[in-house]
């Protein structure tokens, strides 16, 4: 299997890409089209059209998208900066996501501790009380 070849496109070129036909936006140095997502977007098209063609890393991560969010970026990936183009993401805008492996639901340590607790409190009311 060949390793598909990412496009990478310079910042100034990006910056003309900034209308309704043809939107797109930066996020962690990577290059997202989202001109097909603009009506779809929850938030509306207009918080993507006022950061089309520029960095909108800050504000995506500053909205606190969910991890279906995440996923769904991967559609509209299609490519990169150039290595002179690219900027240092501050470590608390760092991508903090994992979209590899799905986490586990109903782990038992998410319900051990208050049923436990339940426990106690029954026993030591009936104790008290009764």
């Amino acid at each position: 299997m060949e390793k598909q070849e990412v496009k990478l496109f310079t910042r100034e070129e990006l910056k003309k890409r900034n209308t309704r036909e043809d939107c797109i936006l930066i996020i962690h140095n990577e290059v997202y089209d989202v001109t097909e997502f603009l009506e779809e977007h929850p938030g509306g098209l207009e918080v993507l059209m006022e950061l089309a063609g520029q960095d909108a890393t800050e504000p995506f991560e500053d909205v606190s998208h969910s991890s279906d969010a995440r996923a769904l970026m991967k559609k509209y990936k299609i490519g990169g900066l150039v290595e002179a183009d690219r900027t240092q993401t501050k470590a608390a805008f760092a991508p903090q996501w994992n979209n590899d492996q799905p986490q586990e639901q109903g782990n038992w340590s998410s319900w051990a501790l208050p049923l436990l607790l339940g426990i106690a409190a029954t026993i030591l009311y009936r104790y008290l009380f009764m």
